[in-house]
């Protein structure tokens, strides 16, 4: 199996693709908040509605993939730019969501790490979309997962000639009139497990930031904060789903963010979010959005203010 990998990733070696990396400048206002404008179990036909008929402003769509991450980021010139695509089991809803929001090409995919609960539904993604950009952390041989899972989408990448790039720190995917992606992590650094390769995106419309952190734990945190990176954003979507192993005080006190993100799904094994993420969070007076209370939730940005809606479809599989 570990061969094969290391054939598959051969493969794919000459495709990488690297560009150089500049700096945004960030600024804050006040975050606005209100529920959805029907009930928590609005229909899909009504949240799909008003994803695609805001021309103007930018959206950002925090799924509910129960136990798992997968978000949208929906550009105001029409570009679509996925991070994730949660669990197996949520992989055939999530397409059909994507769809049902008239998106055909998804222009930049971003895989934050090789974990079932973020890479399960993107073989499906990939074979019912067309993909511009495919962004994935190198893993070195001695972590190569050898599941089924991660074989077969490396050989569906392979099979639908993906575009494949390495997601590294320091580098920028995208440079538009007002919106921008970065990467902060994952640095040259060696952690262990595979929780720390997490791609970490920082995603800026106008003047406002979104931070996108996979499932990076302190190790990569402290990473990104000696590096000197500028961090600070208005929402972050926390590491791994709240655990205690991530969103450290130091962190989120470089990150300063107005609101956060907590995908996980309800009464997970693992009991994230931790009481621990949760306290940091209150402490520095931070909003808190859940998947597993919320369901899914979506930030619309002018790039000037942000307001987040909440208890739409949810993505998970039924």
């Amino acid at each position: 199996m570990k061969k094969l990998l290391r054939i598959l990733a051969a493969a794919l070696a000459p495709l990488f693709l690297l560009n150089g990396c500049q700096a945004v400048a960030s600024d804050t206002s006040t975050l606005q908040s209100r529920k959805a404008v029907s009930s928590p179990a609005v229909s899909q036909s009504s949240s799909l509605q008003t994803a695609t008929a805001d021309k103007q402003n930018a959206s950002v769509w925090f799924f509910d993939v129960g136990q798992g991450d997968s978000e949208l980021v929906r550009l105001p010139d029409g570009k679509n730019v996925l991070i994730d695509a949660g669990t197996a089991e949520s992989g055939s809803h999530l397409v059909k969501l994507l769809k049902g929001m008239n998106i055909s090409k998804l222009d930049i995919v971003i895989a934050t790490h090789p974990h079932a609960d973020h890479i399960g539904g993107m073989q499906k993604v990939i074979q019912n979309f067309k993909i511009g950009s495919y962004y994935m952390p190198r893993i070195a041989n001695k972590d190569v997962p050898t599941s089924h899972l991660y074989t077969s989408l490396l050989k569906t990448i392979q099979k639908k000639k993906v575009s494949v790039s390495e997601a590294k720190a320091g580098i920028t995917i995208l440079k538009g009139s007002g919106e921008q992606i970065q990467l902060m992590a994952p640095l040259p650094v060696a952690h262990e497990g595979l929780n720390n390769y997490s791609a970490v995106a920082m995603v800026t419309i106008g003047q406002k930031k979104f931070l996108f952190t996979g499932d990076a734990e302190k190790e990569s945190e402290n990473d990104m904060l000696k590096s000197k990176a500028d961090l600070h954003a208005d929402v972050l979507k926390c590491g791994h789903h709240g655990s205690k192993t991530s969103t450290t005080t130091a962190f989120l006190k470089a990150v300063s963010p107005s609101a956060a993100i907590i995908s996980c799904g309800r009464g997970n094994d693992y009991g994230f979010p931790a009481m621990q993420t949760l306290s940091h969070l209150k402490n520095d007076n931070v909003k808190i959005y859940r998947t597993d209370e919320q369901k899914t939730i979506c930030a619309h940005t002018d790039g000037k203010t942000i307001t987040f809606e909440t208890g739409l479809t949810s993505a998970t599989a039924s």
